[in-house]
């Protein structure tokens, strides 16, 4: 087949399924689901679809394959799946949002705490949110401890306390693990915090005033003050929440806003009829919004976040019905998608559509400004085209141990941290930062060269030096007239006879082929956007390298315990992971290593548990 005008439909099943586009060089272009594979396919075949991105693949597409499924939500599964697999170019494929954060309380535990997490999995915990703010999430847990003195370390690490932690002292633990507290009288506390975290405030707040003057009948003065003091706290918190609705449900409200072939997508967190977060994603889209919001859902509540009972969206996508079974089966409980015509919830979505609204004006306004400062850097340093993607290189070792090279990458003006790489240096031995510099460059830039993925603009840090050996790699791969190069030096410091810094120079930006240097004016945006790129490989590099210090630093320390060897080291990491688990792991948990004689088992876990009772 040379083109999909060339299908045979006759061959194509009327079921319900998934099918996949590819082009000559078998990469899939795009997936997709229908209920009926032969009346979705006829439409591409006969030209029934006049959508842009459709009349691009009616070019590039050279193979059709279908996959038949029983039913309309396997099919979702499956093109959710084959998504994450192939990548393609024209499906919506949200990156992992790690900026995303929950609360995890696990009721499994004798005595719960709250973590905070970035990913929800499915292991029988409770789990609250997602916040968008880590930071802003860490003070609020702040006020709850204040408020409800749950237990802030892990349980195996309080164990290992001869007495109560500061948090104790202070009021904001009751210190469970040396007995302060009733298991039952804790998990009343528990259960307290959890009805808060589900919005159930007013009960909180009811059974807490009841409990105040019980004391106080009683004239417990300490405790009744105790509580009217959580109470007052909790009422402070509860006075920053905008309220949005009377209902107690957990409710995400989609909001959609597009022009033209950019769409943006806002995200409204409501929980126990507050409004507690929201989020915005910014997606290049050329389909029917039926297939960008079916999208949309598939690949947000796919990923490890917190499902909500109920999703309010601007319209209903024509695979609702699989697309709740499929949400049902995630949450373990029934999952409803609500198209408002009025009352609250309508109005839930109006907000939701005007900050996608207002969200879409203000990435507009930032992307003007800085395509202004592509633009100086351009202008600036005679670059030859507009430099969209920017890369950078550092390489970070220890008097030559555990050389490893970094790349960073700004696109369009932002980092774009999906792109950045490591580099492990295989051919060179020692401190040799250029032979280093050399392989990391020619190993990056041969493979763009294959897959067509190459930067506008590399910086290297360093002088003229590092800037010759790298127009070497690039003149040697035939990449001089395809991508900028520029190194930057770091400026220069006078000082005085007392070594003291008196004053210091520019930046130096050199170019191939100019004998002097470039200086760019000092606080403009263009030096800055620079500057942040260098120390941001730099920082990258050495954060990496410090992470591969202390892994080999940790696993050297099972060296020096008496009775472990090579083959019981590896059956203690390959039974629990890593170092960091083996510390934390019991000794039920050590015992059942293969291989591993009581002797052994409690020659470890005194290695890391120095002065605990076995028992």
């Amino acid at each position: 087949m040379d083109n999909i005008a060339d299908l045979d439909l006759a061959t194509i099943a009327t079921a319900s399924g998934v099918y996949l586009m590819s082009d000559h060089d078998g990469r899939v272009l795009y997936v997709g689901k229908a209920r009926n594979l032969r009346a979705r396919l006829r439409n591409y075949v006969r030209g029934g679809d006049s959508r842009a991105h459709v009349q691009f693949l009616l070019r590039k597409v050279v193979k059709v394959e279908t996959i038949v499924t029983d039913t309309e939500k396997e099919a979702l599964i499956l093109e959710n799946t084959l998504i994450k697999k192939h990548q393609p170019r024209y499906n919506i494929n949200l990156r992992d949002d790690k900026t995303y954060v929950s609360l995890r309380i696990d009721m499994n535990e004798d005595f719960p705490g709250i973590q905070i997490v970035r990913r929800v999995r499915r292991d029988g915990a409770l789990y609250f949110g997602p916040y968008a703010s880590a930071g802003a999430l860490k003070e609020t847990l702040k006020e709850l401890y204040r408020i409800f003195p749950l237990r802030h370390h892990r349980w195996s690490q309080c164990r290992r306390r001869e007495r109560p932690c500061l948090f104790y002292q202070i009021g904001q633990c009751s210190a469970p693990c040396h007995g302060k507290i009733s298991r039952e009288d804790y998990r009343a506390l528990v259960n307290t915090v959890i009805a808060f975290l589900s919005g159930r405030h007013d009960d909180v707040l009811t059974v807490m005033r009841q409990r105040m003057s019980a004391a106080a009948e009683v004239m417990n003065f300490e405790e009744a003050a105790r509580l009217r003091d959580q109470i007052h706290a909790i009422e402070k918190t509860l006075e920053q929440q905008k309220v949005v609705s009377q209902d107690t449900a957990d409710v995400d409200v989609v909001g959609l806003h597009r022009e033209g072939g950019e769409v943006e997508i806002c995200l409204l967190f409501i929980r126990g009829g507050r409004l507690v977060g929201r989020r915005s994603y910014a997606i290049r889209w050329s389909l029917d919004e039926d297939e960008l919001l079916a999208g949309f859902l598939q690949q947000y509540y796919g990923k490890d976040t917190v499902i909500p009972a109920v999703i309010v969206l601007p319209f209903a996508p024509s695979s609702s019905e699989a697309l709740q079974q499929w949400l049902a089966d995630r949450l373990g409980k029934k999952v409803t998608l609500h198209v408002p015509q009025r009352g609250a919830r309508l109005d839930m979505l109006a907000l939701a559509n005007k900050n996608a609204v207002d969200s879409y004006r203000e990435r507009g306004d930032r992307r003007e400004a800085r395509h202004a400062v592509l633009e100086e850097i351009r202008n600036h340093l005679g670059l030859q085209r507009l430099p969209n993607r920017m890369e950078c290189y550092d390489i970070s070792h220890v008097q030559g141990t555990h050389t490893v090279g970094s790349m960073v990458v700004i696109s369009d003006g932002e980092p774009d941290k999906a792109a950045y790489r490591h580099y492990r240096i295989k051919t060179v031995e020692g401190s040799d930062d250029y032979a280093s510099l050399h392989e990391v460059l020619s190993r990056r830039l041969s493979r763009g060269l294959e897959e067509n993925d190459l930067p506008d603009m590399v910086l290297i840090d360093g002088g003229k030096g590092q800037l010759s050996m790298v127009e070497d790699v690039m003149t040697q791969l035939g990449l001089m007239a395809r991508i900028d190069l520029v190194s930057i030096a770091k400026s220069r410091v006078k000082r005085n006879v007392r070594g003291q810094a008196v004053e210091r120079s520019e930046e130096r930006f050199f170019r191939p082929g100019r004998k002097n240097p470039v200086v760019l004016r000092q606080g403009s945006p263009a030096l800055f956007m620079l500057e942040r790129l260098r120390d941001e490989a730099h920082r990258f590099a050495i954060t990496h390298h410090r992470k591969i210090r202390s892994k080999a630093s940790l696993e050297s320390e099972l060296e020096r315990i008496a009775g472990i060897g090579p083959e019981r080291r590896k059956a203690l990491l390959k039974h629990c992971g890593s170092v960091n688990k083996i510390k934390q792991s019991s000794l039920d948990v050590l015992r059942q290593v293969p291989g591993l004689p009581e002797a052994a088992v409690l020659a470890v876990y005194h290695h890391f548990n120095q002065g605990v009772s076995d028992s």
